[in-house]
């Protein structure tokens, strides 16, 4: 036998060159498009885009804006950037083709009209509504310019809110989010606060009168979070009679419903997904923080000097 053939074939083979490094400007713009489109609006529009020429046309491609997510902000402070003039440029670049958008608490009236101006198409909408920047007449007058909006999420709010408004301006509404309404909660003494009572009396306040308005008002709705919401017996009564066609129901941190008679097993009946209050709330992906206030949504004064916050 040759000498060659004891050779591996390793030795045979020709060297490979030698790899330099990847020039990311000559991806394909449709792979470069998915890779940036995995970043958030804030990175895109204050890093990504300022690389070189290509990203920079690929960022200003309409399809990286049907979707805009404000809400993770890094380590950003409201003082760092101008949030709404950001959200402004972004739903320009999405040239009316906006889907989906979420906001953090920056949001104001303005800023709701501006993007209901410019996205009718609009079919998710999710507010961060800490304080007073947004109130309810403006943001029942931009859901109103919303005539497909399917999903409304609404988080932290001290604002009372008009939800029948809300309903009646959404008729398409078939997911509905409230997470952590509010003032006043049955089961903070653990964490060392008593809630207000109403008139004096021994019962505690409660979110009943936004359990009616959704029963009357959102008639479509699937899916439904009330988290860290106030709903009695009552209240989930009428949202089970009100929502015929509702199939998932998450009432996590809803610790004023007793469940009497059989109103558990009427819900476990009915419901094809169904979170108990005691329910984990760790796949939650937001902070339930309950916002100590009632807010009087007819006040446009901008103080926060009566709330306060508890994390659970």
């Amino acid at each position: 036998m040759s000498s060659s053939s004891s050779m591996p074939l390793s030795a045979l083979e020709p060297p490979l060159k030698k790899q330099g490094p990847r020039n990311w400007a000559e991806l394909p713009s449709e792979l470069t498009c998915d890779i940036l489109g995995r970043l958030g609006a804030v990175e895109i529009l204050e890093s990504a885009q300022k690389v070189c020429t290509h990203w920079r046309r690929v960022c200003k491609d309409p399809w990286m804006w049907k979707k805009i997510d404000l809400r993770d902000l890094g380590n950003r402070e409201k003082g760092d950037l101008d949030f709404d003039i950001l959200c402004r440029h972004a739903v320009d670049l999405s040239q009316g083709g906006l889907l989906e958008i979420h906001l953090e608490s920056f949001a104001t009236d303005s800023l709701l009209t501006y993007i209901a101006d410019r996205s009718r198409d609009l079919r998710s909408l999710g507010l961060g509504i800490y304080f007073s920047y947004t109130t309810n007449r403006g943001l029942v007058s931009a859901l109103a310019k919303l005539p497909l909006l399917e999903t409304l999420e609404i988080s932290h709010t001290c604002l009372s809110l008009n939800l029948k408004a809300i309903g009646k301006a959404c008729p398409q509404l078939k997911t509905f989010t409230l997470n952590s309404s509010g003032s006043g909660y049955d089961g903070f003494e653990e964490f060392g606060y008593s809630p207000p009572l109403v008139n004096g009396d021994d019962d505690y306040a409660d979110d009943d009168d936004y359990a009616l308005a959704i029963a009357e008002s959102m008639p479509k709705l699937r899916h439904l979070k009330l988290l860290g919401d106030r709903l009695t017996d009552d209240g989930l009564k009428a949202i089970l009679n009100g929502c015929l066609q509702l199939e998932h129901l998450d009432l996590r941190k809803g610790f004023n419903i007793n469940f009497e008679e059989d109103l558990l097993k009427k819900c476990l009946e009915r419901i094809k997904e169904f979170r108990h209050p005691n329910a984990s709330p760790d796949d939650y992906p937001y902070e339930l923080t309950f916002v100590v206030s009632d807010f009087d949504s007819s006040s446009d004064d901008g103080s926060d000097d009566d709330y306060y916050y508890l994390e659970i």
